[in-house]
């Protein structure tokens, strides 16, 4: 004899089934954000030039990095740098002074510099590339940094990029013979990252 309760058991199965596959199917869909994080305590940001031959470097002691990475998630990751233009140093007084006035950074014009990247390339091992844009003075430009990436609770970056000074002007008048002084500064990062609050 078939009890009521039988049929009405096969019948339900496969709406169970049903259900438990969608959600399987919805579970593997879901992405994980990438990481956010911002700059932590002892990061760096140099560059380095030559003036008739001499070479000079400097540094930028102001500066702040947030930052969207994950290494298996590169269509997601961002990073935004912020630059105060006035607290360039080379420790050279003279050449400071020029450095902030209208020829070069025209820091109370143009208080700070901006570099914004939103598409990233892998390079092998552990080594990418952030292609952005550098805002600097009243022009923006293509600027590519390359970097290396030590993963862990608090990463590390450590990057470079060349930036054709030119292009922003920085340097106009009797500056901007490159045979004073490249066209092309160098400029090196180390930033130290922790989660974002």
């Amino acid at each position: 004899m078939i009890t009521a309760s039988g049929p009405n058991r096969s019948r339900r199965r496969p709406g169970f089934l049903q259900v438990l596959a969608a959600g399987l199917a919805f579970a593997s869909s879901v992405v994980l954000a990438a990481d956010d994080y911002v700059q932590a305590p002892g990061s760096t940001l140099t560059f380095a030039s030559s003036f008739e031959g001499e070479v000079f470097t400097g540094y930028f002691a102001s500066f702040t990095t947030t930052m969207r990475f994950d290494p298996q998630q590169l269509e997601q990751a961002r990073l935004e740098v912020t630059i105060p233009l006035a607290s360039a140093t080379t420790a050279n007084p003279e050449r400071d002074e020029t450095l902030q006035g209208s020829d070069f950074f025209s820091s109370k014009l143009f208080p700070q510099a901006r570099f914004v990247a939103t598409r990233f390339r892998h390079l092998g091992e552990d080594r990418y590339a952030a292609d952005g844009a550098l805002s600097l003075r009243d022009a923006s430009h293509p600027v590519t940094l390359t970097f290396t990436w030590k993963d862990g609770a608090a990463p590390v970056l450590t990057g470079r990029a060349s930036v054709d000074r030119l292009a922003f002007g920085v340097g106009g008048g009797d500056w901007a013979d490159p045979g004073m002084i490249p066209a092309k500064v160098a400029v090196s990062t180390r930033v130290n990252l922790m989660p974002a609050p």
